[in-house]
């Protein structure tokens, strides 16, 4: 277990080197091309309740997707986690800018006081983060599980789609028995599909 914990803080240090050779405006482009490709692809399109989230630091920066889907007939949703018991509630944003509040980590999140509660089970597809992706959907997170437990309680017919540069591709994610996979990759290059 301590092997694997070392293994995928292996992998996270490996993308964040190869992410932080990348010059601003690198980064900057390979993000509008994942953007594109987002936009582009069908069951995005087609979407109606969309599940998206606010970057942590490490993670593709959503801000630009957030606000380019705030200006669409799309429905935003964002999660809401509770800290004790790592839960979350899903509220959907009709303002981005008055709908969100600070959080842990000086991160936004809904403010309940002002959203309205989605339920999981209305969920077309979701966009959920992480640091690095196999090709198999293999997904590693910041390590605090939540996003894992998050994908647990979404409907099966909702997509899970994550958005990443191919610097964050690599070989092979160490899954365990809670890891939840995505079943779509967004890359700057290409879109891969679970294996």
């Amino acid at each position: 277990m301590e092997d694997l914990k070392e293994k995928k803080q292996e992998i996270r240090t490996q993308v964040e080197k190869m992410l932080a050779a990348f010059s601003a405006a690198e980064i900057l482009e390979k993000q509008r091309l994942i953007e594109e490709q987002l936009f582009d692809f069908a069951n995005f399109r087609e979407a109606e309740k969309t599940l998206l989230y606010i970057s942590h630091p490490r993670e593709m920066d959503m801000s630009k997707i957030l606000k380019r889907c705030s200006a669409s007939p799309k429905e935003i949703v964002l999660p809401l986690f509770n800290g004790d018991s790592n839960g979350a509630k899903l509220y959907k944003i009709t303002d981005i800018k008055k709908d969100l509040r600070s959080g842990p980590g000086n991160i936004l999140e809904p403010d309940p006081d002002r959203c309205k509660p989605v339920s999981m089970d209305d969920i077309d597809i979701a966009l959920i983060p992480g640091i690095a992706f196999d090709e198999k959907g293999g997904r590693l997170g910041i390590g605090s599980g939540r996003y894992d437990r998050l994908m647990a309680k979404l409907p099966i017919t909702a997509r899970k789609v994550a958005c990443a540069t191919e610097a964050q591709m690599t070989p092979l994610i160490p899954m365990e028995s809670h890891n939840k996979y995505v079943d779509i990759i967004i890359t700057e290059k290409r879109i891969i599909y679970k294996i």
